[in-house]
């Protein structure tokens, strides 16, 4: 009799050992097929993105954008005359409150009228109001 139920228990072992068995291959089929899965998106990613590149590299090429500039923007050389030494650069305004909130806007303000020409852009004709001095950035209000 106790043979019989040990028997039974041997089979029953089998049984359920045979039963874990298959679904520890059915997981790692799983895993397998998700894994082939994910590697075949990662060569499409790959592909898309070594597509992408070679788009950039043709977007990217300077001759590209040197024939666009010229058809688009008309712009017109550099000459020698729009560069200028660091030594004609306009003295630092005195500090005072009404600079500290806009110190940039003070410096522009302060600046003389210029004959120099920068850019495609011509030179304004001299006014007879561009002669006189130009308003201090002090008596300037700071916008509310």
């Amino acid at each position: 009799m106790i043979l019989r139920v040990l028997n039974f228990v041997v089979i029953g072992t089998l049984v359920l050992a045979a039963a874990y068995v298959y679904r520890i291959k059915f997981d790692s089929t799983v895993q397998a097929e998700r894994l082939a899965k994910l590697r075949g998106e990662v060569r499409l990613e790959r592909d898309e993105i070594a597509a992408l590149r070679a788009e950039w590299g043709q977007l990217d090429n300077p001759e590209r954008i040197e024939a666009l500039a010229k058809r688009y923007l008309q712009l017109k050389p550099i000459a020698p005359t729009q560069f200028d030494n660091l030594d004609h650069l306009p003295e630092r305004p005195p500090k005072s409150t009404t600079a500290a909130w806009n110190p940039i806007g003070g410096m522009i303000g302060n600046l003389p009228p210029s004959a120099v020409v920068t850019g495609s852009i011509p030179a304004p004709a001299p006014s007879s109001s561009d002669v006189s001095s130009p308003v201090p950035a002090e008596s300037k209000a700071p916008p509310p």
